[in-house]
């Protein structure tokens, strides 16, 4: 990745995006994952697990229990450590929480080629 050195003689600044394209589109290539970070963009901060399944299932359509159990189990165990791999995201699993790792600025125009857009 380029570089901007700084003039005091410290570390060099990245120019750029902090997450590369190819990662990025790995990252968004399934659509739950999509939904995910569709979701982390539109908040400020660190969210629940529960939060983001909940939202997911109705997303989704028909919400019941044990969908919103099933997408708590394949968010967990499935896309968020494909989301953290790729650096977009980083989940305490102790804590149950989820916050994007790069700025949504830098995201968004990915998700702006998702079909249908960013929804």
């Amino acid at each position: 990745m380029p570089t901007n050195d700084r003039k005091n003689g410290t570390e060099p600044v990245p120019i750029g995006p902090s997450v590369p394209a190819t990662r990025m589109f790995r990252a968004l290539s399934e659509e739950r994952r999509q939904q995910a970070v569709v979701y982390l963009t539109q908040r400020a901060g660190a969210i629940y697990l529960g939060d983001l399944a909940e939202y997911i299932a109705i997303r989704e359509g028909a919400p019941s229990r044990d969908r919103y159990e099933r997408i708590l189990v394949d968010l967990h165990h499935r896309c968020l450590p494909a989301l953290v791999d790729t650096g977009v995201v980083t989940y305490d699993p102790a804590t149950e929480l989820v916050e994007l790792s790069v700025p949504a600025a830098e995201i968004r125009p990915y998700l702006d080629l998702l079909p249908g857009g960013p929804n």
